[in-house]
C-alpha cells in the first residue's frame, strides 16, 4: 500500500495560497469595476499584498531562501505605491 503521509504544514500553505488567490481575483474585479478611484486604489493595494503573500507562501513551500529578497522589495514598493496613491487622491491635502 502506498504511503499516504502528507505534511500538514504543506496543506496549510496550500490553503493559504488558495485564499490569497481568491482575494487577488476579487480585488482584480474591483479594480476593473470599481466606481471610484479610491476603490481602485484600495483594491490595487490588496492585489499587491495578496500577490506578495502568494509569492511568500510559494517560497516557503519550495524552501527557497531567495524569495525573501523579492518579497521584501515587493512589500516596500507596495507600501510606497499606496502612500503615493493616497497623496494623489487627496490632491496633497492633509
Amino acid at each position: 500500500m502506498a504511503d499516504l503521509h502528507y505534511d500538514w504544514s504543506l496543506i496549510g500553505i496550500d490553503v493559504g495560497i488558495a485564499l490569497l488567490l481568491v482575494a487577488a481575483v476579487v480585488s482584480a474585479y474591483r479594480i476593473l469595476v470599481g466606481p471610484l478611484d479610491a476603490d481602485r486604489a484600495v483594491s490595487g493595494d490588496l492585489l499587491t499584498f495578496s500577490v506578495t503573500g502568494m509569492v511568500t507562501l510559494f517560497g516557503v513551500r519550495a524552501a527557497n531562501v531567495f524569495t525573501f529578497d523579492l518579497v521584501l522589495i515587493a512589500a516596500i514598493t507596495g507600501f510606497l505605491t499606496g502612500m503615493s496613491l493616497a497623496r494623489a487622491l487627496t490632491r496633497g491635502r492633509r
